[in-house]
């Protein structure tokens, strides 16, 4: 039981740390970082635009999750490029850094948003993505976490980084928030 009460003890001391920063380092309150973001979303509804999400091993789970949630919750458009046949193929005949970056010049338009959940913010996959989302025109939100100084936290219009040095406790808390933006999101449209 102490072991599971750490654990959870863990995760909320790190959530209440999380550090939200705009333009690459002004900082926001987590609320107003989620406040901003659900903005964001709901122009992305309004103009019938799409919304990306993209991760690896567990945040590749995340990322499909979380478009299932935002297609039937929130009723906008939102897709995971986590498709086997798709990211293998790329992969294969491309370079693994570009599975998510291929997809996104094919599909991706201006005003779309790309969201990236990385634990270590810095997987060469999710780099190229947000590369390519810079030159698309994107807006795009990064999720990350271990070192303060990863890469992708200095990339996205909206960066979420939670101080944890471990994988379990960046990823249950990349989890909460991106469920807690969403209902955030659905309590203010309702």
């Amino acid at each position: 039981m102490k072991y599971f009460k750490n654990y959870i003890n863990q995760i909320n001391t790190v959530l209440n740390k999380t550090i939200v920063t705009i333009n690459k380092n002004k900082e926001l309150t987590p609320n107003k970082g989620l406040k901003h973001w659900c903005d964001l979303t709901s122009q992305l509804k309004k103009k019938n635009k799409t919304m990306y999400l993209i991760g690896n091993g567990a945040s590749a789970m995340m990322a499909s999750h979380m478009a299932a949630d935002a297609s039937k919750n929130g009723q906008f458009r939102s897709h995971a490029f986590n498709d086997p046949a798709l990211m293998t193929a790329v992969s294969n005949d491309i370079a693994y850094e570009e599975c998510f970056a291929v997809p996104l010049q094919r599909f991706a338009n201006a005003g779309d948003i790309l969201v990236t959940i990385s634990s270590s913010g810095n997987s060469s996959n999710i780099i190229k993505a947000i590369e390519v989302a810079r030159k698309l025109k994107l807006n795009v939100i990064t999720l990350s976490g271990m070192k303060a100084d990863n890469r992708s936290r200095q990339m996205g219009d909206i960066n979420f980084y939670v101080p944890a040095k471990t994988y379990g406790i960046v990823e249950c808390s990349h989890q909460i928030l991106l469920h807690c933006w969403l209902d955030k999101l659905m309590d203010e449209c309702e």
